[in-house]
């Protein structure tokens, strides 16, 4: 009996954490469910040496408001600024090709991070339902703050 307690505590703290979790895609994923379901599009732009962007993930993109909020509102796409994904937007491809395997510290900025100017890390870009882009928010933002800057 002890047994098949722990055992649905501990399925139902990890059903609690999973939900507690926003659905990241790429973002020709979310260009192609917006051609399926119109919704906008929002955009973690990071790279992996950025102490605020992991502050940002670990914090603000954990909290059960900013989760309910971008899940229900958004097509969430997490991008690294500095990685070799290939993205098509608008028709045409952007790539990495300055990407160096295996570099630690900063690597070759992303041709899409370039297109879209980001300037500073974290940057989350909002775009619209048609998938045009509407406006950078820079910088580590706690929950509340990005949930006011999201609902303007």
């Amino acid at each position: 009996m002890k047994k098949i307690l722990l055992a649905l505590f501990i399925g139902l703290g990890t059903l609690a954490v999973q939900a507690q979790e926003i659905k990241w895609m790429s973002m020709d994923e979310a260009l192609a469910a917006q051609k399926k379901k119109a919704k906008p599009i929002f955009m973690d732009v990071y790279t992996d040496w950025c102490g605020p962007c992991k502050m940002l993930d670990k914090n603000t993109f954990h909290d059960p408001a900013v989760v309910k909020y971008i899940s229900e509102n958004y097509y969430a796409v997490k991008f690294n600024a500095e990685g070799q994904s290939d993205i098509t937007y608008k028709g045409k491809k952007y790539s990495n090709p300055g990407f160096v395997e295996g570099r630690s510290g900063r690597n070759a900025v992303h041709e899409f991070a370039a297109f879209l100017q980001v300037r500073a890390y974290p940057s989350m870009i909002v775009f619209d339902a048609k998938g045009e882009v509407k406006a950078p928010i820079v910088g580590y933002y706690q929950p509340e703050q990005l949930l006011e800057a999201l609902k303007k």
